[in-house]
C-alpha cells in the first residue's frame, strides 16, 4: 500500500472513532458552572483534540484510543443500567409506599404516626415526616423527594397530600386512589419492561455478532485480526465498525428511554 493511501486510511480510521467518541459524550460534560452547551461544546474539542493528536502519532495511539472508546463505551452501559435498575427498585419502593400509607391512614391512624414509621423504613422519607412535624410544607417535601430517579409518582402524591389538605376532603381516600393508579401503571411498565428487554438483547447480539464473524475466520485460516489491526485499511474498517456499533446500542438506548419516560 502506498503512503498516500495509508495517510487516507488512518484519516478514515481516526474520523470514525471521533464519530464514535462523540456519541458517548454526555450532554452535562465539562468543567462546574458552564453553561449546558458550552460544556458540552468544550468536550467535543477535548475529543477532537485527542483525534488530532492520533493523526499526528500513527497507529498505535489510534488503537489505544479505540481500545479506551469501547472500554468508555461499555462503562457507560453499564451506568445506565445500574441506574434504570435503580430507579425500577425506587419505583417498586414508591408504590409499596403508597399502599402502606392508605392501609394506615384507612386504620385511622394519624398522619404524623404514619410518616414516622414510613421514614423509619425508609430514610428517604424522613424530610417529609419532619416538615410534618413542624407543621411545613408537607407537598412541598414530597415534591422534592420526587426528584429521585425513580420516585416521580411522588408527585401525585403531593397532589393528593395537598387536595386533601385545602379541600379538607379525607387524606386517606385521596391516598387509596393514588395507590390503585400507581399499581395500575407499575403493571403497564412491568410490559413496556419486558418488550423493552428484547429489544435491548437483540442489539446487544446483533452488536457482538462481528466478534463471531472474526473468531470463524480465524479458525477457516484466515488472519481477520492481523489485517484489521495491522493495516491502515483493515484500521479503517474497524474504527468504522466500532463507530456504527457503538451508533446503533446508542440508538436503541435512546428509543428505549424514549418509551420508558411515556410508560
Amino acid at each position: 500500500m502506498t503512503p498516500v493511501a495509508g495517510s487516507i486510511a488512518t484519516l478514515v480510521a481516526a474520523g470514525a472513532m471521533a464519530v464514535a467518541a462523540l456519541l458517548l459524550v454526555p450532554p452535562g460534560s465539562g468543567a462546574p458552572g458552564q453553561e449546558p452547551g458550552r460544556r458540552h461544546r468544550g468536550a467535543r474539542w477535548w475529543v477532537l483534540a485527542a483525534v488530532a493528536v492520533a493523526l499526528l502519532s500513527g497507529r498505535l495511539l489510534v488503537l489505544a484510543i479505540l481500545a479506551a472508546v469501547v472500554v468508555a463505551a461499555a462503562m457507560a452501559l453499564l451506568r445506565a443500567r445500574r441506574e434504570r435498575l435503580a430507579a425500577r427498585a425506587t419505583s417498586r419502593r414508591v408504590l409499596e409506599l403508597c399502599e402502606s400509607l392508605s392501609a394506615d391512614l384507612g386504620a385511622g391512624q394519624p398522619p404524623g404516626a404514619v410518616l414516622a414509621r414510613a421514614a423509619a423504613e425508609w430514610p428517604a422519607l424522613a424530610p417529609v415526616a419532619e416538615a410534618h412535624r413542624i407543621g411545613s410544607d408537607v407537598p412541598a417535601a414530597w415534591r422534592e423527594l420526587a426528584h429521585m430517579p425513580g420516585a416521580e409518582d411522588l408527585l401525585v402524591v403531593a397532589a393528593a397530600w395537598q387536595l386533601a389538605h385545602r379541600a379538607g376532603a379525607g387524606l386517606a381516600d385521596a391516598v387509596d386512589r393514588v395507590s390503585r393508579d400507581l399499581r395500575a401503571a407499575q403493571s403497564t411498565r412491568r410490559i413496556v419492561d419486558g418488550e423493552l428487554a428484547s429489544a435491548r438483547a437483540t442489539a446487544r447480539l446483533v452488536a457482538g455478532l462481528p466478534l463471531l464473524a472474526l473468531a470463524m475466520g480465524s479458525g477457516a485460516g484466515g488472519d481477520p485480526w492481523g489485517f484489521l489491526l495491522g493495516q491502515p485499511v483493515g484500521l479503517a474498517c474497524l474504527a468504522a465498525g466500532l463507530a456504527l456499533g457503538l451508533a446503533g446500542l446508542w440508538w436503541i438506548e435512546a428509543i428505549a428511554r424514549g418509551v420508558e419516560r411515556a410508560a
